[in-house]
């Protein structure tokens, strides 16, 4: 299921302009009102759907992102609930591609083989399992490749040019870049920096480079956006949700988004 990521960046070079990417915690207030937003957000302007599975200790997340969590397992929320999400969205939209994005426990609890037929049942395009690195993922990877869904990497201002190699083999659709050493929500790199790290990135990998951790406004997407494929946002979405409700995330969303485009 790569062909719809594929097609997106194809899409995106065609049209000369930065993708957008929105994360969403899955089950985010509940199961309900969080499908409603997702079926939302490509009319919002979002290229690519990042659809979090809640975990009770997300190391990569800050207090946003975690308490979205722990707001979605406290409505119930699972991985198969996650999928069924997918699953919906999928009934009237074929082409926005499905990031789903997590942790390796609740992966692993479910069994690497049965989360990828299923994933790609539902719909799924690819994932990011933040905590698993390419030396322990050699099972999920081989799922993956079985069920035509990639397997998403994530790179940081960390990962030198000794390590990127082993980072980026076998990664497939896109690199995520973390602009930040820390956790979701934090400042947003230097612009310097990060333009020379996506750059790097690229050239190693041959794949769009996505960039995320710690993009909040606008003005930060359009900045970013001016080197990287795409622009991720998440915890001022998430945030925005909680707080203000629906119509206001979205609006973020698409002003975000418009920046994105625009760069």
């Amino acid at each position: 299921m790569t062909h719809r990521i594929d097609a997106t960046f194809a899409r995106l070079k065609a049209e000369k302009k930065s993708g957008f990417v929105a994360y969403i915690m899955g089950g985010d207030p509940d199961y309900d009102r969080s499908l409603a937003v997702m079926k939302a957000l490509p009319e919002a302007g979002v290229d690519i759907i990042e659809l979090g599975m809640p975990f009770t200790d997300p190391a990569a997340d800050g207090p946003v992102i975690e308490l979205a969590g722990l707001r979605s397992l406290k409505a119930g929320a699972t991985v198969k609930s996650v999928l069924k999400m997918a699953a919906e969205f999928r009934k009237t939209n074929d082409a926005t591609p499905i990031i789903l994005m997590g942790y390796a426990n609740p992966v692993h609890h479910m069994g690497y083989v049965n989360f990828a037929q299923a994933a790609k049942k539902s719909g799924v395009d690819g994932a990011i399992i933040v905590d698993l690195p390419p030396e322990e993922d050699a099972d999920l990877r081989r799922a993956f490749e079985a069920n035509d869904l990639a397997l998403i990497r994530l790179a940081t201002p960390t990962t030198d040019d000794a390590r990127l190699p082993k980072v980026v083999q076998d990664t497939t659709g896109f690199v995520y870049y973390v602009s930040v050493a820390g956790i979701t929500g934090k400042a947003l790199g230097k612009s310097t920096s990060v333009s020379e790290a996506v750059a790097r990135v690229r050239k190693a990998s041959g794949l769009p480079v996505v960039v995320g951790f710690g993009v909040k406004t606008p003005a930060q997407a359009a900045q970013i956006a001016k080197n990287a494929d795409a622009v991720v946002v998440g915890s001022a979405i998430v945030d925005r949700l909680h707080k203000d409700g629906p119509d206001a995330a979205l609006a973020l969303t698409r002003a975000l988004a418009k920046a994105a485009h625009h760069a």
